[in-house]
């Protein structure tokens, strides 16, 4: 069975940017595109609630789709019920998911709405989280890197996959960023690039081997990728969280067990580009 690019849709704006990003990944992988809409139970007996018939919606966006992208072949499907476990459903056939990060009915200044933060937490498939803004673009500059973050100790095959052929399909450069705990005492990151106190530069200089180690093979597979490997000292949340603002996607992994680790959780919230959480 051909696998899909999946995206979930509801009425917001921000649904839309997201379904424009799936769009994009099932043209560059040549792969179909099917948009999701899922209605409440209760809004069946009640579509003077909504705008225009609920049914509509994902109708609605995939003509858009269309009509901005004519080599796209799309389909539209409405289901009933909750949206997280129906989306996590949908995951069983899909290449990835693709939401927006907080859904017509998030709380104001929240980032991350729930059905984003189970569906990420749950599904068998790669889940994409697309923020309303573009991250990076403070001067007009589009952000021209993919960021993987990896445990170099324990790297994700998964998440790192993700990543290198996403950068080989963007054309885009490969930042992997091995983040751990700085040595007591001290609060600031230091990349193993620059002037470290003697005191912890041999343990930055044995992760950096470590993290070459690991995306060999990578490298090897995808060697018209380019990479870029670092190791910071830092807590690996806010390593992540800072990086994410000069970044068109950031990468992390999930372990195999549902929901998300503490690091995959905040750097959800609080991430400033479109984030892929990769199950392993």
């Amino acid at each position: 069975m051909e696998r899909v690019v999946v995206a979930g849709v509801d009425r917001s704006a921000r649904s839309r940017i997201a379904a424009d990003w799936a769009a994009h990944e099932a043209l560059s992988h040549g792969l179909p595109l099917r948009v999701v809409h899922v209605t409440p139970l209760h809004g069946l007996d009640a579509p003077e609630l909504w705008p225009y018939r609920p049914e509509g919606v994902a109708t609605r966006v995939a003509a858009e789709l269309v009509a901005a992208h004519p080599a796209l072949r799309v389909e539209s499907v409405r289901l009933a019920g909750a949206a997280a476990p129906a989306l996590r459903f949908q995951s069983r056939d899909a290449e990835m998911i693709v939401l927006g990060a907080r859904g017509e009915g998030g709380r104001a200044g929240l980032s991350l709405g729930s059905t984003a933060l189970s569906v990420a937490g749950g599904a068998v498939c790669p889940v994409v989280l697309v923020p309303s803004g573009l991250a990076g673009t403070g001067r007009g500059r589009r952000p021209d890197k993919v960021t993987l973050a990896v445990d170099a100790r324990d790297p994700a095959d998964g998440a790192i996959g993700f990543a290198f052929d996403t950068a080989r399909t963007r054309g885009l450069r490969l930042h992997v960023l091995h983040a751990g705990p700085p040595p007591a005492g001290e609060t600031g990151p230091t990349p193993c690039s620059h002037s470290v106190p003697a005191v912890f530069a041999a343990r930055a200089d044995r992760e950096m081997t470590l993290l070459s180690e690991a995306l060999r093979p990578w490298r090897d597979k995808y060697p018209h990728v380019r990479v870029l490997e670092d190791v910071v000292l830092f807590d690996p949340a806010e390593a992540l969280v800072r990086t994410s603002g000069n970044a068109e996607l950031l990468v992390v992994g999930r372990g195999t067990g549902s929901g998300l680790g503490s690091v995959a959780y905040t750097v959800a919230q609080r991430s400033r580009c479109t984030l892929a959480v990769v199950p392993a």
